[in-house]
């Protein structure tokens, strides 16, 4: 599958939004903040727009007030003909879609980070479309990169190796014109996922935690606009592979729940036979499947709806091409 195009000229224009689900109190917080601070967001070669994605779900704390916005950026919901009943997401996602791109436009924003809190414990994790080069390098950089040294390394900036604080990357692999969250609406992009964090709650160590990765990712920008060359790497990943659904009752009731030895156990392998759903009736549901697996977002709140009660991932080793420096623009003669 080809790759999105390696960027071949600095980016200007990069926005980071938080606030797509009203409830995850993070980025709704920091965009508020940044707001009102903007300066805090720019660096010398760019600038930077905090946009606080679904302000009408944030004023209700509530994830959505009529669809998932982070389900609706598809080709159909951008370009079909407003009607007086769509949901709010949809009209939302169309002046975001203004804003931000058009997708696959070349007059969106350059780069686009979503802020993302999640109920299950997931520490933190990066969600990148594999066919992304500049966000994959980007995920890399702040995974195994120490701080450089007196460039641009803002005072919130964490060391990221630091065991206690276990970061991961999760891809899939879908042509742009085929994906549905908002950070495909820019050319390039990627969301941050923080966990566990309840729903309508703030919890400081992830709002810093956060703050933190959004700064070390625009001096990441700023490192690749000043020319800097990024070498390939080999990187270990999550890779999609599909849902679990909740076991449920012939009246559509749920039967059982996740399993006390699967609770909070995301990105570890899950053998075939383990027990991972524990009935109401008192037995237990069993892992059926031939091969290791390893579950995540196990037991996320938002997911009871879509009665999801984990995501199944494999983990592999994906090879990344280099990342090109970036050529100095000559200078005019006089």
């Amino acid at each position: 599958m080809c790759s999105l195009p390696v960027p071949q000229e600095p980016l200007r224009r990069v926005v980071v939004t938080g606030g797509t689900h009203g409830n995850e109190m993070s980025g709704v917080y920091l965009a508020r903040h940044w707001l009102r601070t903007p300066a805090d967001l720019q660096r010398p070669s760019f600038s930077t727009v905090p946009v606080l994605a679904n302000p009408a779900a944030t004023a209700l704390c509530r994830r959505y007030i009529g669809r998932d916005l982070n389900r609706t950026f598809t080709n159909t919901f951008l370009t079909s003909r407003a009607t007086p009943d769509e949901p709010y997401e949809v009209t939302r996602a169309r002046e975001l879609n203004q804003l931000l791109g058009p997708k696959n436009s070349s007059q969106a924003f350059d780069f686009l980070l979503d802020l993302h809190n999640t109920t299950a414990n997931m520490g933190t994790c990066f969600i990148s479309n594999a066919t992304d080069i500049f966000a994959m390098h980007l995920c890399h950089h702040l995974q195994f990169s120490p701080p450089r040294p007196g460039f641009l390394i803002c005072p919130f900036r964490l060391q990221l190796k630091n065991p206690e604080l276990p970061t991961r990357v999760l891809v899939y692999r879908l042509p742009k014109e085929e994906t549905y969250s908002l950070d495909s609406v820019t050319k390039h992009g990627m969301s941050l996922e923080l966990g566990p964090q309840p729903q309508g709650v703030l919890r400081a160590d992830l709002f810093s935690r956060m703050r933190s990765l959004v700064s070390s990712s625009l001096d990441f920008i700023e490192l690749f606009n000043q020319g800097a060359a990024f070498p390939a790497f080999e990187m270990e990943v999550y890779r999609y592979l599909g849902c679990e659904d909740f076991p449920h009752t012939e009246d559509g009731d749920l039967a059982g729940m996740v399993h006390p030895q699967l609770q909070d156990r995301d990105f570890e392998p899950l053998q075939p036979g383990a027990p991972i759903f524990q009935m109401f009736s008192g037995e237990d549901m069993l892992y059926k499947g031939d091969s290791t697996m390893y579950p995540l977002f196990i037991n996320e709140a938002a997911y009871y709806e879509k009665n999801i009660a984990f995501i199944r991932s494999e983990k592999l080793m994906i090879s990344v091409p280099a990342l090109p420096g970036l050529t100095p623009t000559p200078t005019p003669l006089t």
